[in-house]
């Protein structure tokens, strides 16, 4: 409490400074769950004669560190000169056992939203973590935004940060509707999508350029060595006869008619068997002696002079007596 020397009265400000101690050393286990501290008596007669409303709130102040936060009371029972707070209250604000810190009483607004951040992923396992908050939000009077509060549960303690506070970096939050926000974890992950793998062009060794497809071989009739029907064994003119590559187009000409000087007169596109001895006089084959197929032409002076094959020669019988 301080006195105000231009206006000649106190100030209804309490601000007092104390030495700090774990709520263990008084053993009261139960402070941990909340952000209540226990002050001296004293400290309740100064408030009341200041006329301080309920429910009583609380600014702590380490000038050392230039840290800030918010705090209630649950009891007048300390010793003299000495308050005790939760252990997680005095790791926010840098303290140490009997260190000093500035008690000032604060008149806070009600919390219309809380953003808050766990540390880990655990505590999002745990069944109903939005009871659990709130169960455990119960034992608080207020929130400070950069604070981080403890969240005991199952025998295990969880860590949250504030993110975030509405309408001021300081909120009370007794007896009002609050939203709370969660944002991930500090050791959340988010699983990699996996990459779509960009076609690149590869590096072809050197190789050399293929050598273009092999010709398939045409077919072409009438290959092979020639054999004579007659047995006897074939001569170079009969070879050409039934050579290879035989086409209508080297046997006779569009518009063009047979050469004559054979003496055959023979027909383009057929082939006979045998030599133009074959055919009679007149240039007509005798019989059917004759195929339709392609004829090559016969050159000049290969006529063969020996005594061709002749078909349906000999003797004639009559199946009647």
């Amino acid at each position: 409490m301080s006195y105000n020397e231009d206006y000649g009265r106190q100030d209804s400000a309490f601000t007092q400074s104390y030495r700090c101690y774990p709520a263990s050393f008084i053993e009261k286990p139960q402070l941990e769950k909340g952000d209540k501290i226990i002050m001296p008596p004293s400290a309740l007669d100064r408030l009341a004669s200041l006329h301080i409303e309920y429910p009583m709130l609380f600014e702590l102040r380490n000038p050392s560190a230039s840290r800030v936060t918010h705090c209630g009371v649950l009891e007048f029972v300390a010793d003299e000169g000495l308050i005790y707070l939760p252990y997680w209250m005095m790791e926010n604000m840098l303290l140490q056992e009997g260190d000093i810190v500035q008690v000032k009483n604060a008149s806070l607004s009600k919390g219309r939203f809380v953003k808050l951040q766990p540390h880990t992923k655990d505590f999002l396992d745990i069944s109903n973590p939005k009871v659990v908050l709130e169960t455990t939000l119960r034992s608080f009077s207020c929130l400070t935004t950069g604070d981080t509060i403890m969240v005991a549960y199952n025998n295990k303690k969880f860590y949250i940060d504030v993110v975030e506070t509405k309408p001021s970096s300081a909120v009370s939050i007794i007896e009002t509707d609050c939203e709370v926000d969660f944002a991930p974890p500090l050791d959340y992950k988010e699983p990699e999508k996996p990459s779509r793998s960009t076609p690149t062009k590869k590096s072809r060794p050197e190789v050399a350029e293929e050598e273009p497809a092999k010709k398939v071989a045409k077919f072409n009739p009438f290959t092979g060595p020639g054999r004579r029907l007659d047995g006897k064994p074939s001569t170079a003119a009969d070879e050409a006869t039934v050579g290879p590559s035989v086409s209508t187009s080297t046997l006779c000409k569009e518009n063009e008619t047979p050469s004559s000087s054979n003496g055959a007169n023979k027909s383009c596109g057929k082939l006979v068997f045998g030599s133009n001895s074959d055919q009679s006089s007149n240039g007509k084959p005798k019989g059917n002696q004759t195929v339709k197929n392609k004829e090559p032409p016969v050159k000049e002076g290969e006529e063969e002079e020996e005594t061709k094959f002749q078909a349906f020669t000999g003797k004639k019988y009559s199946l009647k007596n």
